[in-house]
């Protein structure tokens, strides 16, 4: 009985791959927020966000990046990839592309997807209140609290969303993991950058990629349910 079980369940998750991912990425990242934000809370994340900022500073001089100037530069082009004035054309410019092409589901998972993500992004700042490291270590502007890194989170929502739609225009694996990938590694710089340019600790960013993903996953996944509940024949597939 459990053997048969087992294997139900096993090829259901194969038969529904992509929502099997998403499913774990929601439950991985729910959780690995959670277990981050305790250690905030705690102040157990001290030292080692204090170690990686003084790591990524000449010795001795933290108003002074370590690498070459064209290091400093890309750094401040790559973190504007996250801020809200970039990401809003983004959404916009997507949106548009998909209400010409019909894609009203899609289009509204795009702006819902975003939109309840600044609302949580600036809910758990109020929450928790971080102070963002001292002013010698930052090399760009920032405003609001530090906890989580709202260019991480956001960057992380949209970006992944914004994958996600682009696999389905394909049928081939290939161009569906490319779409993914460079998702993921656009989201992974733009985080990257925040802890380099010394806006945010390294725990800010670990939490806002957790919370971001598990969100934009998680708004895939009703819209996903909710086509194969309405319309099962054109549910969408990654």
């Amino acid at each position: 009985m459990i053997r048969i079980g087992f294997r139900g369940l096993l090829t259901a998750a194969r038969r529904e791959l992509g929502a099997t991912c998403a499913l774990l990425i929601v439950a991985l990242g729910g959780l690995g927020f959670l277990s981050i934000a305790d250690e905030v809370a705690e102040g157990e994340t001290r030292a080692l966000d204090l170690a990686v900022l003084r790591a990524l500073r000449v010795d001795g001089l933290p108003h002074q990046l370590v690498g070459p100037k064209w290091l400093h530069i890309a750094a401040t082009d790559v973190t504007a990839l996250g801020s809200v004035a970039v990401l809003s054309l983004l959404i916009l410019l997507a949106f548009a592309l998909l209400v010409s092409l019909r894609r009203w589901a899609e289009g509204l998972l795009l702006i819902a997807g975003a939109g309840g993500g600044l609302l949580i992004s600036q809910v758990l700042k109020r929450v928790f209140e971080r102070q963002r490291p001292e002013l010698a270590y930052r090399a760009v502007e920032a405003v609001n609290a530090s906890f989580p890194s709202g260019h991480a989170m956001m960057s992380a929502v949209v970006f992944l969303t914004l994958g996600v739609l682009a696999a389905r225009f394909s049928d081939r694996r290939r161009v569906k993991v490319l779409a993914v990938g460079a998702a993921v590694l656009v989201s992974l710089l733009v985080g990257a950058s925040r802890v380099y340019l010394g806006v945010h600790w390294a725990s800010d960013v670990l939490a806002g990629w957790c919370v971001g993903a598990a969100w934009a996953m998680a708004c895939w996944l009703t819209a996903f349910f909710v086509q194969r509940r309405f319309r099962p024949s054109s549910a969408p597939s990654v």
